[in-house]
């Protein structure tokens, strides 16, 4: 389960870079969002942390560290929801004015995020949740 944890937990990193590029490459950090920077980087840097976390729990079996690397995970799943039900306005929007390069009252950078990366960042996240609960449970 651990090393089932850790390669969804990196997929989902690949997404998450992916959208966090697209992201600044937007204009982003500029207040073009309406994803706050604060909520994006800290979503980001818990993640990494707690992927680092998880990382050294493969390679020492110690549960205690097991249980540190899913408690990260818990507050950069609540700011992941928080951030796709403010992207979700900007998707709909998007979508009925024609897709990503139609050009609107504002610009926003997450209006450019590929929708299959999104749902699937979104999928190996709650499966990397699953899978690091189960690991620290000893299952």
């Amino acid at each position: 389960m651990a090393l089932a944890a850790l390669i969804t937990w990196l997929i989902t990193a690949v997404g998450g870079f992916v959208m966090l590029g697209t992201w600044i490459a937007k204009g982003g950090p500029k207040k073009n969002s309406h994803l706050p920077p604060a909520v994006i980087f800290g979503h980001f840097a818990l993640a990494a942390i707690g992927l680092v976390v998880w990382i050294i729990y493969v390679f020492t079996d110690n549960h205690a560290i097991a249980w540190t690397g899913f408690g990260l995970l818990l507050p950069v799943a609540l700011l992941g929801f928080a951030m796709l039900f403010r992207w979700l306005p900007v998707y709909r929007a998007r979508s009925a004015a024609g897709g990503p390069g139609t050009t609107g009252q504002q610009d926003l950078a997450e209006k450019h995020f590929p929708v299959s990366v999104v749902a699937g960042h979104g999928i190996f996240a709650v499966a990397t949740v699953v899978l690091a609960l189960l690991a620290a449970l000893g299952l």
